[in-house]
């Protein structure tokens, strides 16, 4: 009776290592960047970007496969430097940031294609979700304020897929996506 109490013992100390495995890390919005680039007329492209992420990375250093992510962007944070076309692209034309005033990523799973990772998850923009795949590339770095990860990756996705379809003449279907995200351990990015 006494070897069967310690086996699950152990097998409880077991699964709750597993399960800790992951550190909790927060998307620091002051050094993080959510870019876009579109096609104007066809002759050039226009960028812009949203400077409000937010979100939080379990991340597994030993698995990175066991990772996970949640992302925030405020879509009313959307910039490209011209005070008459941001106002167009917050409005209902184009991103409506009054009734959406989100897009989110929730990964469902990380996988290694090679020497390729690609988190795999729902993207919701303009109240429609569908699954995509996010090749990315994740770094680490010790600082005396602690350990800090970061991630880039680089993705394009289709406007009208999201029900976005305003100004189909003029501007291109195509977006093309790039963010750069840096994260801190939960306890440092609270204590601040």
């Amino acid at each position: 009776m006494r070897h069967l109490r310690l086996g699950i013992f152990a097998l409880i100390a077991l699964f709750a290592t597993a399960a800790f495995a992951a550190d909790t890390y927060t998307i620091d919005g002051a050094h993080s960047s959510a870019t876009f680039s579109v096609r104007h007329m066809a002759i050039s492209t226009v960028p812009g970007r949203f400077s409000q992420i937010s979100g939080t990375i379990n991340y597994d250093e030993k698995d990175v496969t066991k990772s996970s992510v949640e992302a925030t962007i405020k879509t009313a944070s959307v910039s490209t430097d011209n005070e008459y076309r941001d106002k167009d692209l917050k409005s209902p034309n184009y991103f409506d940031v009054e009734k959406y005033p989100e897009i989110t990523f929730k990964s469902t799973k990380i996988e290694k294609r090679g020497d390729q990772l690609v988190a795999i998850g729902d993207f919701t923009m303009h109240g429609v979700t569908k699954q995509i795949e996010l090749p990315f590339e994740v770094n680490k770095a010790n600082t005396p304020r602690g350990t800090v990860i970061g991630a880039t990756a680089e993705t394009k996705l289709s406007r009208k897929e999201y029900g976005i379809t305003s100004g189909a003449a003029v501007v291109g279907d195509e977006i093309k996506i790039a963010l750069s995200i840096e994260a801190r351990p939960a306890k440092s990015a609270t204590a601040k």
